[in-house]
Parts: structure tokens; sequence; C-alpha cells
């Protein structure tokens, strides 16, 4: 290390620590956590421009891959503007799916975009919203923390987003900490997250942050060319707020065109060869490969100093791996077809987990899944029925509410009676339960108390120490939990005789323990629970019954990885696969046409 960028990193860490506590005798606030080290870790930082929705969280998961195949430790965080605590009460229509960690939070979709890309379990560290950091802030004015100084949104608001970053760098040991900023440049709820950027680099020093802005290129169809102004005037928007990007990676539908590319360089002192085109492409899964061929993580590299920490002896391999996952995706030998039953098929991003890990199962079965769309809020229970007929496998997620079930419990039946695979996830598990009650064990009122209180069978209730609590609002079971499995069922065979694993949770109600006999006495296998307590969390029916029916009462989908499929899954599509040939064959068969016209 030359003696200039010694002595830099020196006045850097004596400035940092004495910007810890807040007091009459400094303007500085930037609390420190315990053995965190100034330089220690580095921070790429993506901000969005022109619109929302743009893929940042594609973008910063796919570059942190291309960092960690190098051998580097990455950490993910995503910083929300709005004001709720966590993502739990967000309407999928609004916001898409709910994302579970293991550790209970409940997040933005894009923290699901991160564990799939990077293969790593993420934690509340790794997921922050406006309504979180306002709330810490709060608490240490009225504990006296700020010793009587007013507090401010610089530096005390900004302070503890900068704080939430060093936490999570000295919990994950990150050479690289990956911040991404929701929503768009110009918002005002996320203005203070810019701001407080801005104030990281500073404090940093030099080559410590990495800043990206991935904008929009708009190709109006009556023009016919593409055109950068709205991606200018956003670029324009970040410079103002005392940001100056590294790399500008721009959303389009077709690739950017080397005129657009050299405007915004020009434009936004960006060296040309780091704007990027980051286009429509026919999977998510391409875009590290797109990200190294322009050469982009060289760039992160060189920004922030960082080419003695890498391990490149690992790279090849696991580039060769996740090769091979992506031709897989892209030329798959066969297709099947699996129903996704639900209520919020109108938004596909209620459901994008779902989507994945059927993706993940089809590259590890070498076929490509379809999905069809039933929503059973348009049926009537005949109809929904009838529009499973003609598929490979169905899929009833979760879900709340009255609206649709009873659609849902007619396509169960039908694919119970027909024997079409069956996976149910959560309310698919209940809704399963009650169709399983109703039909095959006489109970003809089995109903969900969420649905019918009044019903006289409900197989499906929130227990007595759920409904204690219920009042302070923390009824609902989230996360992690292990789940023992019972040996010799289909659970076991899926989880290679694992006697025990771990699933994700998000549901209050359970199977009403007083009719786990009566159910399993009609032939129902329960080859899931709690450990220790009567909660069913898989169900089955046996394999000489019926080729695939499994259940469960947790979120599988959460958990499944490209290169580590999650097992549920993985088994609905081989027995769609299975039912596909079995079809199939019924129709290469040649009719039987012994007898006919006899006797003419």
């Amino acid at each position: 290390m030359n003696p200039e960028r010694k002595a830099r990193m020196v006045d850097t860490e004596k400035m940092l620590s004495s910007l810890g506590s807040a007091s009459d005798d400094t303007e500085f606030y930037a609390p420190m956590p315990a053995g965190y080290r100034p330089g220690r870790a580095k921070y790429v930082i993506v901000f969005g421009t022109v619109m929302s929705g743009l893929g940042k969280g594609i973008f910063s998961s796919s570059l942190a891959k291309c960092l960690k195949d190098k051998g580097l430790t990455v950490a993910p965080i995503k910083l929300e503007g709005y004001l709720n605590v966590d993502s739990g009460t967000l309407n999928p229509y609004r916001h898409g799916e709910v994302f579970v960690l293991d550790d209970g939070m409940e997040t933005d979709m894009d923290l699901g975009t991160y564990e799939r890309m990077l293969d790593q379990d993420l934690s509340r560290l790794n997921f922050a919203t406006s309504g979180q950091i306002y709330s810490r802030v709060l608490e240490k004015e009225r504990q006296g923390s700020y010793l009587g100084r007013d507090v401010q949104m610089i530096p005390h608001v900004t302070g503890e987003v900068k704080s939430k970053l060093r936490e999570l760098a000295v919990a994950s040991d990150a050479d690289v900490v990956f911040v991404e900023i929701g929503g768009t440049v110009g918002d005002v709820e996320n203005s203070y997250y810019i701001e407080a950027m801005r104030e990281l680099a500073f404090e940093e020093g030099p080559d410590s942050c990495t800043f990206v802005a991935l904008t929009y290129i708009i190709s109006p169809p009556m023009l016919g060319e593409q055109k950068s102004k709205a991606a200018q005037l956003g670029i324009r928007g970040l410079l103002a707020t005392g940001i100056q990007p590294h790399i500008i990676a721009c959303r389009g539908k077709e690739p950017i065109s080397q005129k657009v590319k050299e405007k915004l360089a020009l434009y936004s002192n960006v060296p040309i060869g780091n704007v990027f085109s980051m286009h429509d492409c026919t999977s998510i899964y391409v875009i590290p490969d797109m990200l190294r061929e322009a050469g982009l993580d060289e760039v992160v590299i060189d920004t922030l100093r960082i080419r003695g920490r890498l391990h490149p002896e690992g790279e090849t391999k696991a580039r060769a791996v996740w090769s091979g996952f992506v031709n897989r995706i892209q030329s798959p030998s066969r297709e099947v077809t699996v129903a996704l039953i639900g209520k919020y098929t109108s938004v596909r991003d209620s459901y994008a987990s779902i989507i994945h890990a059927l993706e993940h199962a089809g590259a590890a079965a070498d076929c490509h899944v379809n999905i069809k769309w039933v929503d059973t809020t348009e049926l009537d229970t005949e109809r929904a029925a009838r529009a499973i007929d003609d598929v490979h496998g169905i899929i009833v997620p979760g879900g709340f509410g009255v609206r649709g079930t009873e659609g849902k419990i007619a396509c169960i039946e039908r694919a119970r009676e027909s024997r079409i695979p069956y996976l149910g996830l959560c309310y698919g598990f209940q809704m399963a339960v009650i169709e399983y009650a109703r039909h095959a064990c006489g109970l003809k009122d089995a109903n969900s108390t969420e649905i019918a209180p009044d019903t006289s069978h409900p197989v499906i209730d929130i227990l007595p120490e759920q409904k204690q609590i219920e009042g302070l609002g923390g009824n609902m079971r989230l996360g992690g939990r292990d789940v023992e499995i019972k040996s010799n069922t289909l659970a076991a065979r899926l989880f290679n005789g694992a006697p025990e694993v771990r699933l994700r949770f998000r549901h209050r109600y359970e199977v009403d323990p007083q009719y786990i006999e009566r159910l399993e006495a009609g032939g129902l296998v329960f080859s899931g629970k709690a450990p220790d307590y009567p909660i069913m969390q898989i169900l089955e029916l046996p394999q000489n019954v019926h080729p695939y029916f499994i259940a469960t009462q947790a979120h599988p989908e959460f958990q499944s990885r490209p290169l580590r499929p999650q097992p549920m899954f993985l088994g609905l599509v081989k027995a769609a696969l299975a039912r596909a040939d079995s079809l199939d064959a019924r129709q290469t068969t040649p009719a039987d046409t012994t007898g006919v016209n006899a006797g003419t």
C-alpha cells in the first residue's frame, strides 16, 4: 500500500472513531457497532431512476453472485421507503408476494431473489423499512441516547441507516455489502436513504463505494427508435443528490444502442464501457453471465480495490455448474403443464417463489413447466374442476380469506379422484384437509373457522394457545420450524429418509387435533408434524391410492434454489412427467377393433 493511501485510511479511521456519539461537540453522528473495522467492508449501492419495477434486485443479486463466485463474501440488504415495519400486511395486488425469512421476518419479494441467486439464507439484518429506521430513532430519543440534541433527519436518521449497514457488515464479515435502495430517485420517502449513501461514501473514504444507477430506455413504437432523455433526467436527479454513479445499467426491451450509450456516458461522466445493456432476456438466470461478459464485475473489483481478496480458483467450476443449469432451462427436452389454483392470478408476482420453484424443479428434471392459471373466484365449482382436466399436475398455494375457497376444494376433489398429481401449500394444505373430511370421511359440514366460524366440524381452527395471544397481534406462526418426518412415507422418500427437516411457515390456522384420528382412520396420512406437539404439518395419500398427493402447512417454495430444487416441487414435476407419459401412451395405443362390423 502506498504511503499516501495509507495516510488517507488512517485519517478516515480517526474521523470514524469520533463519530459514534451525538453531542454539542460535533455535528457528525455515525454510530459504529462493536467490531466494525473501517475499510474492511466495501459497498455496492444500486439506485433506480425513471420508474420502479426495473429489476434492481435482479441486477444487484446477479452482480453479487459474480463476486461470490470469485471467492468474496457478499451480504445484500434492501432498504424500503414505506412506513410499514415489515411487508406482512401488504396486499399482493400492490406489492407482490410476502417473502418470509427463516427468522420470521416478512419481507419484500426481492429478498427471495437474493436468497435464490446467492444460495444464502438471509435474516432481518438484510431488510429495513422506514418504519424500522424511524422506530429505532424514536426509541433512542426516548432513552436519551442523543444527549439532549434536537433529533433531525441529518445526521440522526441517516446515521441509523448507516448503522444498519455496518451492523450487517460485522455480522456477515462481508467483503462487499450490496445495498438496494427501494423506489426511484426523486421519491420523497427514499431521499434520506440516498443522502445516507452519500454520507457513507464520505465517511468510509475513497474506494469504499461503487454507485450503480439502474435506468429505463424508452422505445416509443410510433418513433421506431430508442429515446434516452427520460434516463438522462433521471440520472441528473441522482447527480443532484451528490451521487456520481460509476455504472449505469439500462433496462429496455431490446439491446441498448451505441448511440444511447454514448449520450448517457457524456451526460453522466460515466465511462462508456460502464454503461451496460440489461435488456429483456429469456431468464433472469442468464444475467450473471451478461454482467461478466460486459466486465462489470471487474469494474466493481477495481473501483473498490479488492483484487487482492479474490480466490479465482473456484470461479471456473462455479460458472460451469451455473451454465449447466441455465442450459437446461433454455433447452429442455420435455414439457408439462401444471395448474396454479389461486385468487391473485392476475398479478404473477403474487406467486413469484412458486414460479421459480417450478423453474428449478423443471431444470433438474430436464423439462419446461408451463403454468395454467386458474382463478377460482371467477369460476363456479364445476367449471373450476373441469379447468384442470387437461393438466399434468396442480398446485393450490397459500392465501387468506373466504373468496374462491369452494372452487379450490372442487379442484382438489377432482385431482384426488382423477389421480392428478397434487401439491398443496399452506392454505392448500388446509383445503385438502377440508376436502378429504367432507368427501372421504363423511363430515359433510367440515370447514375452517376462518371461512365458516359456526361450522359443526371445524377441522381447521386456531388452536387455543394461539387464541390466547390473538389480541396482541402475534398469533401467526412465522419463519423456520423443524418438522418431524414419519418413516416409510412419500415425505420421507422426498427428503431422502431424513427424520427431521426445516421448513418455513406463515399461517394462523391448524388441523384441529380432535379430528386427527378420524382423518387418519379415513385413510389420510399425516407424514410430518411439529416435534413434541400434535401440530400436523405435512399430509399425503398412500402411493397405492394416488401417485402423488401431498400438502404442507409450510411454504417450501421459499427454500427452493436453482441448483437445489425443493424436494416437494421436484416430486410434483416428476409425477407430472409420469402422468404426461401415461396420457401419451393412451393416445398412441391403437384402438381395439376386435368385433367391429362382425358378421358383415
